[in-house]
């Protein structure tokens, strides 16, 4: 078995990563500029406070809400565009998405940094199609969306699986505004290790499986989710689920105290064959060489 350890580093249209630091980073998104907090940001910024200050919305890390342009007079004292907080449009490809801004949450229905990933899913899913066969994907902790609808637009069949009904709820308008309501997309709002079970007694398979896990999470009935006591057998669970002939099976994660190499000890436990790709997804600042690393992962592939 092949490995190695890499660097993914996004770009994506409609998306900036202006500066970072001080445990924050700027960003322009669909052209509104964001300030939200960023625990791995740990070095000093290098634009001039001035131009953070331009900042038409705002999350307050202390108070965990939103501050906009238009409300209170700015976002910050030299707050930019006159901006309410109302959805912003966002585009993939020919994917288009919603941006919000929950009112207690800084997650705005999009993680630009998994572009890479997203690529990697809709090449997989094609050459899969393309030879002929059902590609049947499961999207776990789903979120919004975008992974799942980038594997449907490629031909496969997707089940989306979270907790939340609200991200659910979201996820379904990113499918509509997409234009992609005739898709095979099955949107399950269940505890993801308690649907797994029942998909492997019922014997459905899958040829892929996406998975990006919280820490801590609580599924729709209360269930606890903690990753560093559940996520092994939740891996060799989803391994039972897919098909004799997989075709991938992305981790990725955002917990500070794992590192990548026991992403990948993981995925060689279950897959004997085939190759594990391991590191890190970044962004790149505009206008600079620097790096915000943002999240590790593991992707195993049948090549």
């Amino acid at each position: 078995m092949e490995d190695k350890l890499n660097i993914w580093v996004a770009q994506t249209p409609g998306y900036k990563l202006l500066d970072s630091g001080n445990k924050k980073k700027l960003e322009e998104v669909s052209g509104i500029r964001i300030v939200r907090s960023e625990p791995r940001a740990w070095w000093k910024s290098k634009l001039s406070q001035e131009e953070w200050n331009k900042a038409e919305a705002l999350f307050e890390h202390e108070k965990g809400n939103w501050m906009f342009s238009a409300k209170g007079g700015s976002a910050h004292p030299e707050g930019g565009k006159n901006f309410d907080g109302k959805d912003l449009d966002f585009e993939f490809k020919d994917l288009k998405v919603k941006i919000k801004f929950p009112a207690t949450s800084k997650h705005i229905g999009i993680f630009p940094e998994q572009a890479s990933q997203w690529n990697f899913i809709e090449k997989k899913c094609g050459h899969g199609v393309s030879t002929g066969r059902e590609v049947k994907v499961l999207n776990l902790f789903g979120y919004t969306g975008i992974s799942s609808l980038v594997a449907a637009k490629a031909g496969a069949s997707v089940t989306h699986v979270d907790g939340s009904r609200t991200v659910i709820g979201w996820a379904r308008e990113n499918q509509e505004a997409s234009g992609l309501n005739d898709k095979p997309i099955r949107w399950i709002l269940d505890d993801v290790g308690d649907f797994v079970k029942r998909e492997i007694k019922r014997g459905n398979k899958y040829d892929a499986i996406i998975m990006d896990p919280p820490s801590f999470g609580r599924g729709p009935q209360g269930q606890v989710w903690k990753v560093e006591e559940q996520l092994v057998e939740l891996l060799k669970i989803c391994r039972e689920a897919m098909s004799d002939k997989p075709l991938f099976l992305i981790l990725n994660m955002y917990s500070t105290e794992l590192s990548s190499i026991t992403l990948k000890n993981l995925l060689e436990d279950l897959f004997k064959d085939g190759e594990v790709i391991a590191g890190e997804l970044a962004l790149k600042e505009e206008n600079s060489e620097r790096l915000l690393p943002l999240s590790i992962f593991a992707n195993w592939s049948d090549k």
